[in-house]
């Protein structure tokens, strides 16, 4: 593969486990969000000149990393829109551990209205998107209507410099439903429509392999397991 290729180290923590020392996603998330600051930063930009926000990420677990074991992370820029880009992620453990992950980002003002990417930001990281381009379609589905539904409440932990909940904290939504599912290989899809600010009443409906995050009737995220 041609083009930037960006790496960082990781140790799993106890923090960062579930109750069988396996990796949580929430966790993976922190850590992808993470190594992109870092090469964005590495890369010679401005951290604070640009505001990037994540329109969806899909997780493929091939085997659960677990306590104690070390990660060698990899990212690179997978592909290009007007005003996003996508970059995918490799993660490896020294004890056989892995995830491969995609995130679409994209990049707007400072008025969090979408501004162009640059010629600067095409000539670091085009050519490792060869031409490909970065999807910013959403595609999972309404909540069916008889969907079970609960409760869910954004802790001042869950929030971020914008004001809204983070979106590593999504991820700890679909452990509480789904941990037991992902002991295993899993793929997952999460998909983040609109923020949710801290004071808001949100609503979890679960059904089968999807899963909804509503305030006042809308469906601000939506997570789903996906077919191997």
């Amino acid at each position: 593969m041609s083009g930037r290729r960006f790496g960082a180290r990781r140790q799993v923590r106890l923090s960062d486990t579930d109750e069988h020392g396996r990796l949580r996603l929430d966790a993976v998330a922190r850590y992808l969000q993470d190594v992109a600051s870092d090469d964005w930063t590495d890369a010679g930009f401005d951290p604070d000149a640009h505001v990037w926000v994540v329109r969806r990420t899909w997780i493929k677990q091939v085997r659960a990393c677990m306590a104690d074991e070390g990660l060698e992370l990899q990212t690179w820029c997978s592909g290009l829109a007007s005003a996003a880009a996508a970059r995918r992620y490799s993660v490896r453990g020294d004890r056989g551990g892995e995830l491969q992950a995609e995130s679409i980002w994209i990049h707007l003002d400072h008025d969090l209205r979408p501004v162009r990417l640059g010629d600067a930001f095409v000539s670091v990281y085009g050519s490792s998107a060869a031409g490909r381009r970065a999807p910013t379609r959403l595609e999972l589905p309404a909540p069916p209507p008889d969907a079970p539904a609960l409760p869910w409440f954004v802790r001042a932990t869950d929030v971020d410099r914008l004001g809204h909940m983070n979106n590593a904290a999504y991820w700890a939504l679909v452990e509480e439903l789904w941990g037991g599912r992902l002991a295993v290989g899993a793929h997952l899809l999460l998909e983040y429509r609109q923020p949710i600010d801290r004071a808001e009443e949100v609503v979890v409906a679960s059904s089968g392999d999807g899963l909804w995050l509503t305030v006042d009737g809308e469906v601000r995220a939506a997570a789903a397991i996906l077919s191997a």
